[in-house]
């Protein structure tokens, strides 16, 4: 089989995208930020952090919101907050790890985006997870023992989006163009015509 032009996929995918964002889900570490960077570069729409955004409407970092408010008022700020990015057309939209979770949050993705979820192994998001320390889930003494229940809680739950591609420890291009071949494959364009 031929292979296929990531320069003809990706014509094809932001052709089919119309105004609909995609919306990349996965775990801390999965590597939806700086994949969704360069994918949203590449197809030349914007690029969106949920977190970010989250941290800006509360003036304050995540890890501030969990310490003094609790992680269900976090996840509150945070469906509100994907519910108004979902409106802004065309983006690539990063969300935080749990936010797929939330029911309402993810019938308003499948309805107005197309999901992706990045599905990395243990071995490579504790790789990834260790670099950083303003991780509100992880500040505990044995931080695999949670990503494992992550995994096991939430892994099922973004096994509904979309498409999912195996994250790698490749070059972040590398990602992106499987990311966007995944895309050109996808058989669900029709069904969510907008």
């Amino acid at each position: 089989m031929a292979r296929r032009s990531i320069a003809k996929d990706t014509a094809l995918v932001r052709q089919r995208l119309g105004n609909r964002p995609i919306v990349l889900v996965g775990l801390m570490g999965a590597g939806k930020t700086s994949v969704g960077r360069r994918l949203a570069e590449k197809l030349g729409i914007a690029f969106v952090d949920a977190d970010q955004e989250i941290e800006a409407a509360a003036g304050q970092p995540i890890k501030d919101i969990f310490a003094e408010h609790g992680e269900a008022y976090f996840r509150e700020g945070e469906r509100r907050v994907i519910q108004r990015l979902l409106g802004n057309g065309a983006q690539v939209l990063a969300t935080g790890g749990g936010a797929y979770m939330n029911d309402e949050t993810r019938a308003r993705i499948r309805a107005e985006g197309v999901s992706v979820w990045l599905k990395a192994p243990l071995p490579l998001l504790m790789k990834r997870v260790a670099k950083r320390h303003d991780r509100p889930l992880l500040q505990t003494e044995d931080p695999e023992a949670v990503m494992r229940a992550l995994i096991d809680k939430r892994y099922p739950i973004y096994a509904e989006a979309d498409v999912t591609v195996e994250s790698r420890d490749v070059q972040h291009g590398q990602m992106v163009n499987d990311v966007i071949r995944a895309l050109a494959l996808w058989d669900g364009w029709e069904r969510r015509a907008s």
